[in-house]
């Protein structure tokens, strides 16, 4: 055992030692983008624990996924990037916090000066758009106190420098929704406005998506239902589309089914509620955690792979045909061309259906090729099929979502999983060897104690 322990933390040792980071670069490109994509990378942090916070950046990624220049919002005093829009003038609507607020404000991306700012005193919002000319639309959550959750919708008039709308969760849903109110009860990540007067809300931990009516204050649509975990699971920043013949489709994101996914609602009941059909699915289990997915105009997907540190686009057919690694953990990505929401056509109206796996990848690290399997895909791969495939899946799902967290920027992947492995083999064999010998042990400790009992004495 003891050689198999060396072994392990040996290995560890040599591949970090030869380890690269990754940085931001150009995987895949089969096709030149239209232009400028912008990327907002969230930056990791583990409660300090195994490397520093790493950096709240926003990226401009060239035609060939080259970076054209970084903005570094940790070094402006923000602790997380999440939704940045493009504005018709060509700048852009970024979202910033920091504790206890949050920044929205124009960025300039000639200057990277701010042409306005608006602060909040709200926590951890992810998304704000910019609607009717000068109102902001906030997903607010994180709003809890005296048991009670006040997370909410609202409409920030910049020019009345005030509140002009305002919608709250706790009225339309049962306190027990998700095991019952909590500090982050819904985690409404994404708001947009899709018609007049209609807004498509995503409630994260409701595991579904909403549209509101401003007049009514009614919710007019819903897909998906809590914990109802095969249409979404905790899902992220969807697009609503519409086919030619005006069939109502969401395009989304399921992150924690590590998918994205597009339902249509093929036919209405009398009341007008929908009976959504899954139309599409990408990348089922090959995408770790997906944060965002957008239709372009050319039939293909835009999909912002968090866990896997890249955005992608993919034919209908799940072929990758650009691709950038912005590590650590992408939220949102717009190409810049189309502006906010891109209005690209529906599966159907591409005569597509069915679900796809990715391929043409650059590799989790890029320049590695899709030969080199992660710590999970070699789990998964290794024991599908045995009776050790559901136990083992649970494991890799579990190692996806954690060791991005705490592992170290500077050590590589597989290293991590040689020091676990070696230290889960180090531990049994301590408390063996200590049973064993412990008459022996015993015997020392008595003569420690002897022997320092005698200094102490002279």
């Amino acid at each position: 055992m003891a050689l198999l322990i060396i072994a392990s933390f040996g290995a560890s040792t040599a591949l970090t030692a030869t380890y690269e980071p990754p940085e931001i670069q150009a995987g895949t490109v089969e096709d030149a983008a239209n232009g400028t994509t912008y990327v907002a990378v969230q930056g990791f942090h583990f409660q300090g624990e195994g490397a520093k916070k790493k950096p709240a950046r926003l990226v401009a990624a060239g035609p060939r996924a080259q970076p054209e220049w970084i903005y570094n919002g940790s070094k402006r005093g923000v602790s997380w990037f999440y939704n940045t829009d493009p504005l018709p003038n060509g700048n852009l609507l970024v979202v910033n916090t920091a504790p206890g607020k949050t920044l929205v404000y124009e960025l300039n991306p000639e200057t990277k000066e701010r042409v306005w700012q608006q602060n909040f005193s709200i926590e951890d919002t992810h998304d704000v758009d910019l609607i009717n000319g000068d109102q902001l639309l906030v997903a607010n959550m994180r709003e809890y106190e005296n048991g009670t959750s006040n997370d909410r919708v609202f409409i920030y008039d910049l020019s009345k420098d005030r509140i002009v709308w305002e919608w709250y969760f706790k009225n339309h849903y049962p306190n027990g929704t998700d095991g019952g109110m909590s500090e982050d009860w819904t985690h409404v990540n994404d708001v947009d406005k899709i018609g007049d007067g209609e807004y498509l809300v995503s409630p994260r931990n409701f595991d579904q998506v909403i549209v509101v009516n401003r007049s009514t204050k009614n919710i007019t649509m819903r897909l998906g239902a809590d914990q109802k975990y095969s249409v979404l699971n905790e899902q992220h920043d969807p697009q609503y589309l519409e086919s030619k013949n005006g069939t109502p489709t969401i395009l989304v994101a399921d992150s924690e089914n590590d998918r994205v996914v597009e339902y249509s609602c093929v036919n209405r009941t009398d009341s007008g509620a929908c009976n959504w059909q899954q139309i599409w699915t990408v990348g089922d289990d090959q995408l770790n955690w997906p944060r965002d997915a957008d239709r372009l105009p050319n039939g293909n997907t835009l999909i912002v792979d968090s866990l896997g540190h890249r955005v992608i686009e993919v034919t209908p057919t799940g072929e990758i045909v650009w691709e950038v690694y912005t590590p650590w953990a992408p939220f949102d990505a717009e190409r810049a061309a189309y502006g906010n929401e891109p209005d690209g056509p529906t599966m159907l109206d591409q005569n597509v259906s069915g679900s796809y796996q990715l391929s043409g990848s650059a590799g989790e690290t890029p320049g590695t090729g899709t030969g080199t399997a992660t710590f999970p895909e070699w789990l998964k791969t290794t024991f599908g099929g045995t009776p050790l495939e559901s136990l083992t899946s649970e494991i890799a799902e579990t190692w996806e979502g954690v060791s991005q967290w705490i592992k170290p920027v500077w050590m590589a992947p597989w290293s991590l999983v040689y020091l676990v492995f070696g230290a889960v083999l180090l531990l049994p064999w301590i408390i063996i060897e200590a049973v064993v010998n412990r008459q022996g042990i015993s015997a020392k400790a008595r003569q420690t104690v002897a022997r320092v009992r005698r200094l102490n004495s002279s």
